[in-house]
């Protein structure tokens, strides 16, 4: 009877396994269809998408640039001089892992945020220090990480536990 109960219990978890990766792949499959209708950034040719945040201020739209590939993240917003006011750049983390960043051939300061599975901010690194490779962790698993200008987060009283939506 013992058996039985296992190999039930492992015919169970594949077939959740399964359906779960058809809705995974679904899912991924959708959002890179977006991704490819989205409007492309000038300088970088990444796809742009609005993003918001929600504080206790109120709600704070962005235009974001995607950097979803590997080689679009390691590249991030390396030398780069400017960027808009309400512009940043988003890491998406798939599967969901902890992160760090460093600022290595970064010339603008940035506030590096980095956004939970529940889709609200784990923690923020305010104005990083340019060219800095000291490694900038995680508090947790991070869904994506934001980019934006640095101070900015603090200007419009972005926090931890603050909702991001894109």
């Amino acid at each position: 009877m013992t058996m039985r109960k296992t190999h039930l219990a492992l015919a169970i978890a594949v077939a959740l396994a399964a359906c779960s990766s058809d809705k995974s792949q679904g899912a991924q499959s959708a959002a890179a269809s977006s991704l490819a209708s989205a409007p492309r950034h000038a300088t970088s040719g990444l796809p742009v998408i609005p993003l918001r945040v929600t504080t206790a201020k109120g709600k704070h739209a962005f235009k974001v640039e995607v950097a979803a590939t590997s080689q679009e993240q390691a590249q991030g917003l390396m030398f780069r001089t400017e960027m808009g006011a309400d512009e940043g750049m988003i890491f998406p983390m798939d599967p969901p892992r902890m992160a760090s960043f460093w600022m290595k051939n970064t010339v603008i300061p940035l506030d590096i945020i980095y956004i939970g599975t529940d889709r609200r901010i784990l923690n923020i690194f305010a104005r990083t220090e340019p060219y800095s490779e000291k490694p900038l962790f995680s508090k947790g698993a991070v869904s994506a990480v934001l980019e934006l200008n640095g101070g900015r987060a603090a200007e419009l009283g972005i926090v931890p536990g603050d909702k991001v939506e894109w």
